[in-house]
């Protein structure tokens, strides 16, 4: 049933209308909500979004679900119409406005509904997508506080990677920690590259995500045999690489693979002179999960992040 979370009239005729689908059967009580389309250019979510509709709207798979599932396709569906990443008229990025308030702006009032509605859900996956420039493996980012309770989770979710953040980097005004601070569980899945979606990325995490609902109890349907064991990073395990110089950067490798320290892993060159301005080297051994995906870049840009592997 498709219901709305928040209306309002904007000027020349527009509005801004956020809507969720709810999937219901059973008597268990157990709430799971799937979240996407907070910045407008993240897409990798939408083909979630509609992969879980599609299959629960079968009656053959509607008969397994003792629970209900709340689809959030577009909490900025003005973003996502204009390819806009915060929100269109305002300048303001959504994630950086809750858990809202009725007394502020309209997307503030919009925040505070939305945290309303999810809150008491047994479990909240607010799936992003990177930005234009990094593409990122299928991963999950936890703050350290909630490590212990979260991590387990994450670990259902068939994703690859986990990355626990240290509590002084958590931004308080995103959806995520407003929400784990109010007790109501949330993963933040991150996948892909901005304005694109990636089949396999979506398809991956639809399979953990019906393994989740059923650890759940809330999914007596069939699932994947086997999830992913995802590599867990925690305290100072990541390696950022910056460009020391502004050019097009070419890489060499592809996300998701092992790199030696040392290892070349892109050049930054000059398309004026010809020359190779920077050969970019791996500071460590370890699993590289971001990876630049927009070529033109400038001093201090982010090429990659790896997780360090330390050498048995």
């Amino acid at each position: 049933m498709i219901q709305e979370v928040f209306s309002a009239e904007l000027p020349v005729g527009e509005k801004l209308l956020i809507k969720k689908n709810v999937i219901k059967n059973g008597n268990s009580g157990k709430r799971i909500c799937i979240v996407t389309g907070t910045h407008g250019d993240e897409l990798e979510g939408q083909y979630v979004a509609f992969l879980l509709n599609s299959i629960l709207s079968r009656s053959d798979a509607l008969a397994h679900l003792d629970g209900t599932v709340e689809i959030y396709p577009a909490l900025n569906p003005l973003g996502i119409d204009s390819i806009t990443r915060g929100i269109p008229n305002f300048d303001i990025d959504m994630n950086r406005i809750f858990p809202g308030s009725l007394s502020g702006s309209l997307p503030e009032a919009a925040a505070h509904y939305i945290v309303e509605e999810l809150c008491g859900a047994d479990l909240v996956i607010d799936i992003h997508s990177s930005n234009i420039f990094l593409n990122e493996i299928p991963q999950v980012r936890i703050c350290v506080n909630q490590q212990a309770e979260l991590v387990p989770l994450a670990n259902l979710l068939n994703i690859d990677f986990v990355w626990v953040h240290d509590a002084a980097t958590v931004l308080e005004s995103t959806l995520a920690h407003s929400l784990n601070i109010i007790g109501t569980r949330t993963l933040v899945v991150e996948m892909g590259v901005g304005m694109r979606i990636t089949n396999e990325y979506g398809e991956a995490l639809i399979d953990g995500i019906f393994n989740l609902m059923r650890h759940l109890g809330m999914w007596s349907g069939p699932v994947i045999e086997k999830v992913k064991a995802p590599i867990l990073s925690v305290k100072d395990e990541v390696e950022f690489v910056n460009a020391s110089v502004s050019g097009v950067f070419l890489t060499r490798k592809s996300n998701n693979c092992k790199v030696k320290k040392g290892e070349s892993i892109g050049r930054i060159v000059s398309s004026l002179s010809g020359e190779v301005l920077e050969d970019v080297k791996a500071p460590a051994d370890g699993l590289m999960f971001t990876l630049r995906a927009y070529p033109v870049v400038y001093e201090g840009s982010l090429l990659a992040r790896i997780h360090r592997i330390s050498r048995d």
